[in-house]
């Protein structure tokens, strides 16, 4: 059966309907006349009642090549572009020929005539030459103005790209469809722009907490907050209440794979994901505190164009580093081996919003191994082991000098002996392993380390000289000692420094561990046996619980709001929330109510996976869950499901009905044009069907949350409205 179509039809959301009479459809129809544009939004060939004689001159001198044309007559556009990068003769001789083509393609310039290749190769990269049937529909019913698909057509970045400064808004869709763009690629217009980023509303508003659950209609500002729903839309109604306001977001995006198995599908090609990436990077650096960081973590796929995009969000001056970080023992397939090197790392690039900010520092974190094997991969790599003398005896303490205004003293010591580790082992007959495990605080080096406090001691010192150590005891005003009285011990006529290895491990888990500042090389991380970890499933997607830790502890203190927009299984929430920091989570895909939200229910619980051993984790917390108010969106899941042509016309009536088509549809010739719909494929009516719907109407506006047709509860208003209260 034909598409139905009301007499009247809602535009953009009024509430009051427009019939289109004769003269409306004739406005309407010349804004169609533009024909293909550039990125400068120019003319490159003429309109379109003049364009279909336009085209077929092309194709007709095109396919006169027989160099052109494959076996079938099909048109081969990659020679055509070979040609053209070649200034091929041949093929501009024949584009000379044909006046229709030399007046578009050519222009003189002081008696020189001049080859547009850029121009040329617009117009045949353009979806109006050679359409096929679904393209030729979706022309006919008003979906082809200013439309060439030319986001595919480049293989190179630049800061400029095609649609650079679109409005992506789509989300993730199903792994299966392996759809080629999983967004809607639409051009807005400004007053559209608004209307998509305006405060969503918000419905069915749950506190989760060790009590259980219970639907709220107050929002707290301390809240943990999850939010289901698109980011883009989500991030935009955040800033109403967050802007300025997260220290850390850390997202793990679609890498861009075309391979991920878990609920992303991620079949980008590179200009659509960095517009895509563009939209919500903008907002997340709006949401930011001006002392705030971004960690976006990527494969090898994406990540040289990732850091030339975030260089322009952000800033190349505000980049901190990019940290590498072993994820696996990689292979390459057997059609690659020779071809390709083992895949074992993944990036994360570091940004500050402002670094000139009083506060925009990185938190002092530490990596821990063990000590043993420290030692041991120390001596590996070529260089020499310093911790190599035990002090086994210290004694014949004396006063020597005191400061009583500041608290200084300095002690000598009469008798001082020290012993090497491998004859201290061998006195004692134990290993010197065993020595290492039982006397750190007795093993140490010497050095010449420059400090006020070691001239000091210097100074002071030179009277003594009869003492072989003293102890310069002090009170630190900063430091891991600040506050504390601590006495640093010196050796010899050169007041040489001793540090004992005991300052530079921490005993964990009964051993002694080697603690070293963190740097842009992580290999440390545990990647396996993921898959239960915070007691829920969810192959290939998640990343370790100590991986967000340490993003955690590099840039965030307790009661920081932390935020990720591609929340996944909820690994960066379930952190955050052990480690007493505020949290915002938002994520898409259905499974956050089967995977995200239990596992969340179960920190509360006490879960004991992941960090909650090294955070002391008990229990205990709260956060709300909420979903976007969806309007249009549950058809998008509808038209999704649909195995029939009946169930997609189903949904293409109830968005008309519902006023939740595109403005710039025309529903006479929607009507007229029943057969050719009829005629596509299941796939390519359901992708018609998507075009048709106005994504600025996929969710309820927060303006309109108390419109009753809209269908929300006094409990979604009452919610909605103290969300975004000013000053609360």
């Amino acid at each position: 059966m034909p598409p139905r179509i009301p007499q009247h039809l809602q535009l953009d959301g009024a509430r009051t309907a427009l019939q289109h009479d004769d003269a409306a459809n004739n406005r309407l129809q010349r804004s169609f006349q533009t024909g293909g544009r550039t990125a400068n939004n120019n003319p490159i060939y003429p309109g379109r009642g003049h364009t279909m004689t336009f085209l077929q001159e092309l194709e007709t001198v095109l396919k006169g090549d027989e160099r052109f044309v494959s076996q079938d007559g099909q048109l081969l556009k990659p020679r055509v572009q070979d040609a053209v990068n070649q200034l091929d003769a041949q093929l501009i001789r024949r584009l000379m020929a044909s006046p229709v083509l030399k007046e578009h393609f050519f222009k003189d310039v002081d008696g020189v005539t001049i080859f547009d290749q850029e121009k040329f190769m617009w117009v045949v990269n353009s979806k109006e030459f050679l359409p096929d049937s679904y393209t030729s529909y979706r022309n006919k019913i008003g979906l082809s103005a200013n439309d060439n698909d030319l986001l595919t057509s480049s293989n190179e970045v630049a800061l400029v790209w095609p649609y650079k400064d679109c409005m992506l808004e789509g989300g993730q869709d199903k792994e299966d469809e392996k759809r080629d763009e999983i967004f809607y690629n639409e051009t807005l217009a400004p007053d559209e722009v608004g209307r998509l980023l305006a405060p969503k509303a918000f419905r069915n508003a749950t506190r989760y907490s060790a009590e259980g659950e219970e639907h709220v209609t107050e929002f707290d500002k301390n809240d943990n907050l999850i939010i289901k729903g698109n980011n883009l839309l989500a991030l935009s109604s955040l800033l109403e209440r967050y802007e300025g306001q997260v220290k850390c977001i850390y997202i793990d995006p679609p890498y861009n794979t075309g391979t991920d198995s878990f609920g992303y599908n991620d079949r980008f090609n590179h200009s659509t994901w960095l517009t895509f990436m563009k939209n919500r990077l903008e907002l997340a650096r709006r949401l930011l505190r001006s002392d705030g960081f971004i960690f976006v973590q990527s494969d090898d796929n994406e990540q040289a164009y990732l850091k030339v995009l975030m260089d322009e969000v952000f800033g190349a001056d505000n980049f901190i580093n990019v940290i590498s970080v072993k994820t696996k023992v990689g292979g390459v397939s057997g059609s690659s081996i020779g071809k390709s090197l083992r895949d074992e790392l993944e990036y994360i690039n570091i940004y500050y919003k402002n670094r000139s900010s009083e506060n925009a520092s990185i938190n002092p974190t530490y990596v821990f191994t063990n000590l043993e094997e420290h030692i041991q991969a120390y001596e590996d790599s070529g260089k020499s082991w310093k911790y190599t003398s035990v002090l086994t005896r210290l004694e014949g303490k004396t006063l020597l000098h005191e400061n009583v205004d500041t608290g200084e003293r300095l002690f000598g010591y009469s008798h001082v002996e020290t012993a090497s580790v491998r004859a201290f082992a061998k006195e004692l007959g134990i290993s010197e392993a065993e020595v290492y495990r039982t006397h750190a605080d007795k093993i140490f080096q010497t050095t010449n380390a420059q400090s006020s406090v070691r001239g000091r001691v210097m100074k002071l010192a030179e009277q003594f000289d009869e003492f072989e150590m003293v102890g310069f005891e002090y009170t630190p005003t900063k430091g891991k000692n600040e506050g504390i009285v601590t006495e640093i011990l010196y050796k010899g006529a050169q007041q040489r420094m001793m540090m004992f290895l005991s300052d530079a491990v921490v005993e964990r888990d009964g051993s002694y561990q080697y603690r070293d500042r963190v740097g842009t090389l992580w290999t440390d991380l545990q990647y396996n046996n993921l898959t239960k970890e915070g007691s829920v499933s969810f192959p290939n997607g998640k990343k370790p619980e100590t991986l967000v830790e340490r993003v955690m502890l590099l840039a965030t203190q307790p009661n920081d709001i932390t935020l990720d927009f591609f929340l996944g299984s909820g690994t960066t929430a379930a952190v955050a929330h052990k480690m007493g920091r505020r949290y915002i989570g938002i994520e898409q895909m259905d499974y956050i109510s089967s995977v995200t939200i239990p596992r969340l229910q179960k920190v509360i619980g006490g879960e004991q996976g992941g960090v909650s051993k090294a955070q002391d984790w008990k229990g205990g917390g709260s956060f709300v869950f909420v979903e976007l108010a969806e309007q249009g969106e549950q058809l998008m899941r509808e038209l999704q499901g649909a195995t029939t042509t009946e169930q997609v016309q189903e949904v293409l009536y109830r968005a008309t009905e519902r006023g939740l088509l595109r403005p710039s549809v025309l529903p006479d010739q929607l009507a007229a044009s029943s057969t050719e719909f009829e005629q596509l494929s299941l796939d390519e009516q359901k992708r018609a069907v998507a075009e048709l719907i106005d994504k600025n109407r996929l969710y309820v506006n927060a303006s309109e949350a108390e419109d009753t047709e809209l269908g929300l509860s006094d409990a979604d208003i009452a919610f909605t409205k103290s969300f975004y209260r000013k000053g609360e």
